[in-house]
């Protein structure tokens, strides 16, 4: 059985629990999250899995720990988890810290445990992975619309936020380098990260996000635009509009493609790998 330990239990750590109890071959070592309330009305089976500290999880063995937490989590303890074992971000904007993504990438490296980023709403993720390991991946753009409710930002843009969230109509709150996007937005564009990190030629100073809200939209929409070299270039746009509940941070179809990503772990050694 692959032993797995869940870090977070926001929605996505609920739902890879429920996931993990209707799997023979997956076993549930321990789940943590920072506040336990959300424990007080789980079965005993759950409650004997969780722990109050993380530092604990080090005391467990485990093939994979699964971060869905916070991106602070990833930067406080991600180099001993990916020590310990194989270790999936959900958060990956903490990556757009350079040094904390240069220290993961050094641990992964030398293996023998692996990192891996879920492409969640980002599609095509291996395909310019491919790319970039090829050096054919010029330039990538990602465009992420949502409902002003759905977005949690801080600092200026949650200032920009602020001030159009209930004007009628499209608004641009940001364009430029994801590294620029991923502090001010931690929850919101783990999409971007996770592109970033697949374009790793390209990398967080060179991949273009656009953030932009609507007060009309039910749906979270992805646009992905691909530049690869040649003359005329290659290129691939693509358009992904997936249902959210109004205030939702995670897009409905979201949940399931975190989950195949989670199946996908383990399996391809040391090294940052696109799940």
């Amino acid at each position: 059985k692959m032993k797995i330990g869940i870090v977070g239990y926001g929605k996505v750590g609920q739902f890879f629990v429920k996931k993990i109890r209707q799997q023979e071959a997956i076993e549930l070592v321990f789940v943590w999250n920072r506040t336990k309330n959300v424990f007080d009305d789980a079965d005993d089976w759950l409650k004997a899995r969780v722990i109050d500290n993380l530092d604990d999880a080090f005391t467990k063995k485990v093939d994979l720990i699964v971060e869905v937490a916070h991106p602070c989590i990833v930067a406080s303890h991600g180099p001993r988890f990916l020590a310990h074992a194989d270790f999936m971000i959900g958060s990956p904007t903490a990556l757009a810290d350079a040094a904390l993504e240069a220290e993961l990438r050094g641990i992964a490296s030398a293996g023998p445990h692996g990192v891996y980023i879920p492409s969640g709403a980002f599609w095509g993720a291996v395909d310019v992975e491919k790319m970039a390991d090829l050096g054919t991946l010029v330039g990538l753009r990602v465009t992420m619309r949502k409902h002003p409710s759905s977005l949690k930002l801080v600092g200026v843009l949650g200032e920009r936020l602020a001030a159009v969230a209930a004007v009628p109509g499209q608004h641009i709150l940001f364009e430029g380098p994801v590294r620029e996007l991923c502090p001010l937005a931690p929850n919101n564009v783990n999409t971007m990260a996770a592109a970033s990190l697949a374009a790793h030629t390209l990398g967080f100073d060179r991949v273009v996000g656009v953030l932009a809200c609507d007060l009309s939209l039910n749906e979270h929409i992805v646009e992905i635009d691909v530049t690869g070299a040649g003359s005329p270039p290659f290129t691939v746009s693509t358009i992904k509009r997936n249902p959210a509940q109004v205030g939702a941070v995670t897009g409905d179809a979201t949940y399931g493609a975190f989950w195949t990503s989670l199946l996908r772990c383990g399996t391809r050694g040391p090294g940052l790998h696109s799940c």
